[in-house]
């Protein structure tokens, strides 16, 4: 078990390397000021010249300690102003790379649960993991909600730009989301090439499609009966109009390059109905997306990693890298 320990920086305060100008494609990185074993290898910020669209905003980002019954070091990260990419390096790297977007409603990103424990789990397959901390819609950002896809895809964009670098395959790129990351990542997968921000430098000219993605438990409707309320309100408000619905449902977006797509869900998740994922395989399935679903009897929401020893819910980390490996995502054997 994870010791619990002390975060020792203020977030959106640990100290950065300088950066040259943006269009050298150098982001700045340094290691995270964690006393964590097995702590991020290092973070790269999206926007080294400040996020787009935040005139105005004025926030406090934070990271608040949450209570568990596992007694790990949980964090939710508040009124993000930074956005980043925390990167997981594999001991035995197999070129593929993978983008975590945490869940949260948004209302905040979760940096552990659904963050860090999956990045140290499947940076053990050999993929080099990178875990997004992205911006929240309803907090005074320009692009409102789209300010998560603008983050989404600029870390796709940067993962792509820095292959050399990081010994990553630019055509094995997966991205995996959790609850209302699963949103984030449903909506990279369904509108990759959506014009939501201005180019800032050459990465910006590389695709931000991933190779692959996994919706885990997700947010994906907006609609009636089956939406999480919560997640709703802070994307586009509690009462939107129809119009707002139809363009951030993602089972209302699918399209018939969208990439593979691995489903997960639990059939007694009373916070987001295993609808949203049942309605948008199907949905993928008629765009002719391939897609696999797998539906669990019990296991609630937003379990992520914790409690699922000895239960089926073990199984879902195989499951996917099974299945990304059909799909040419890793080159050697899984532990």
């Amino acid at each position: 078990m994870i010791e619990r320990r002390a975060f020792l920086a203020a977030a959106g305060a640990a100290p950065l390397t300088a950066c040259a100008d943006a269009a050298s494609l150098k982001q700045k990185e340094t290691a995270l000021l964690v006393d964590l074993d097995r702590a991020p290898d290092a973070v790269v910020e999206l926007w080294p010249q400040g996020a787009p669209g935040g005139d105005g905003v004025s926030l406090n980002e934070h990271y608040v300690e949450r209570e568990n019954e596992f007694g790990l070091l949980d964090r939710a990260a508040h009124e993000i102003t930074r956005p980043i990419i925390s990167v997981f390096r594999a001991a035995k790297p197999d070129g593929s790379a993978l983008l975590i977007a945490p869940g949260g409603g948004y209302n905040w990103v979760v940096v552990e649960k659904e963050g860090f424990e999956g990045a140290r789990l499947f940076s053990s397959f050999g993929s080099t993991v990178y875990v997004l901390q992205y911006r929240l819609p309803q907090q005074g950002w320009a692009a409102g909600p789209d300010a998560p896809l603008q983050d989404a895809q600029r870390a796709i964009r940067i993962i792509r730009a820095r292959a050399a670098d990081d010994g990553v395959d630019p055509a094995r790129v997966m991205v995996m989301g959790f609850s209302a990351g699963g949103h984030v990542a449903g909506s990279l997968a369904l509108r990759f090439d959506a014009d939501v921000y201005d180019a800032l430098d050459d990465a910006d000219r590389l695709s931000a499609r991933p190779d692959l993605a996994a919706l885990i438990y997700p947010v994906a409707t907006m609609r009636e009966p089956f939406v999480h309320a919560g997640s709703r309100k802070n994307l586009i408000g509690a009462t939107p109009e129809d119009t707002l619905v139809d363009k951030y449902s993602l089972e209302e977006t699918t399209r018939a390059d969208a990439p593979p797509t691995f489903l997960m869900h639990a059939a007694d998740d009373e916070s987001v109905p295993v609808e949203n994922a049942l309605h948008l395989f199907e949905a993928l399935k008629r765009a002719g997306v391939p897609a696999a679903m797998h539906v669990f009897e019990k296991g609630g929401h937003g379990f992520g990693l914790r409690g699922i020893e000895n239960t089926p819910l073990a199984l879902w980390p195989s499951l996917l890298m099974s299945w990304a490996a059909l799909h040419g995502f890793q080159k050697q054997e899984t532990p």
